[in-house]
């Protein structure tokens, strides 16, 4: 299947981050840290942008979070964050003051005067607005109109708020409207993008944990961006944000859209294994977790067949009892004791990385 040309879409921009108008697909996450603590959303912010995060969001939950704002915003000026309200107008009026790069609401569950003040606050400030539509949250005439938060009301709904929004002489906007069910989520946003040309936020609401919120976040989001739908994305997970980071880099290199860090190949292993692969693939992931730069690594469980299965590998590690080989693009180059396995493996891969980098200098 060939990949249909990503639509063009309005030029919108998250700090130094711009979105849609063919810019690179960004990757989000969100704290779950809570926002009155300081230090701890502070360090967790530094961790996802570490991972490769590039705009993060932050609960805005009263009227405390809405002055740490500032003070977390003032230890991290380089991460793009996106203060996220709801119910309350005057916390998203109290962040943009404060320096926030971005606001999320949901117009379903904010009144309309209280829009219209958030609207004149990003305005004055030059900041996006992302119109933020969930199933769990419709308005409740669009509801009781379509009887369930079907893909039809999602995009009446922000439709609806996206003409709100230009009547007061404001476009600079961004829309996601977001469902835990996948096939509705896909729907919705092949219905969305045929009505608008702002830039998309991709996500399935309340994905779920580790297995199951990759698995329905990758056929969803997956399936838009390979339609050429979408120009942001996070990957929601019941898990530590930075797992969403990696996630959504998976995705986009599943898609061959964006490339960062190692791609490890290796085997489900079989009854032929006769090394702890499952360690040794863990040992060597965390090795290699501060790695930025694109690289084939395969770690196979079988002596036998690990250097042919993975000879598009740029380098990797064949398992046997006992022992093992390291090869580079399929090729044997020594055997290697199992307990020296991972530790070899990374530090050749950090090795052939820096070759690489000397010699495009």
């Amino acid at each position: 299947m060939t990949m249909n040309r990503r639509k063009k879409t309005k030029r919108i921009y998250i700090g130094h981050i711009p979105i849609g108008n063919g810019a690179p697909i960004a990757v989000q996450s969100m704290t779950n840290t809570n926002t009155n603590d300081i230090e701890s959303t502070v360090k967790q912010i530094k961790e996802l942008k570490k991972a490769g995060c590039e705009i993060v969001r932050v609960a805005i939950p009263d009227e405390n979070a809405a002055t740490n704002f500032k003070k977390i915003k003032k230890e991290i000026p380089e991460v793009p964050l996106i203060a996220d309200i709801h119910f309350d107008h005057k916390l998203a009026i109290k962040v943009i003051e404060s320096g926030a790069d971005g606001i999320r609401i949901n117009p379903g569950n904010i009144k309309k005067n209280g829009i219209k003040e958030i609207i004149n606050a990003a305005k004055s400030a030059s900041i996006p607005i992302r119109i933020g539509v969930n199933a769990g949250s419709l308005e409740k005439d669009l509801l009781k109109k379509y009887a369930h938060p079907t893909p039809q009301a999602l995009v009446e709904s922000a439709i609806r708020n996206v003409h709100f929004f230009e009547d007061m002489g404001f476009s600079n906007i961004k829309i996601s409207i977001k469902s835990s069910n996948v096939l509705d989520t896909i729907k919705a946003y092949e219905l969305l993008s045929e009505k608008t040309d702002y830039p998309l936020h991709l996500g399935v609401t309340e994905a779920g944990t580790l297995i199951s919120g990759t698995i329905k976040s990758a056929i969803a989001i997956g399936y838009l961006l390979l339609k050429g739908i979408g120009d942001t994305f996070r990957v929601s997970l019941t898990r530590p944000p930075v797992e969403e980071v990696r996630a959504a880099y998976e995705i986009l290199r599943a898609l061959n859209l964006r490339h960062r860090g190692p791609e490890i190949i290796s085997c489900p292993t079989c009854g032929r294994c006769q090394i702890d692969l499952f360690s040794l693939v863990e040992k060597v992931e965390n090795g290699l977790n501060d790695v930025t730069t694109s690289i084939k690594v395969a770690i196979m469980g079988c002596v036998v067949n690990g250097p042919g299965e993975a000879k598009e590998a740029d380098i990797g590690v064949a398992g046997g009892k006992g022992t093992g080989i390291l090869f580079k693009k399929g090729k044997l180059v020594r055997k290697v004791p199992e307990e020296m396995l991972a530790e070899t493996l990374i530090t050749e891969v950090k090795k052939m990385i820096k070759e690489k980098k000397n010699e495009i200098f």
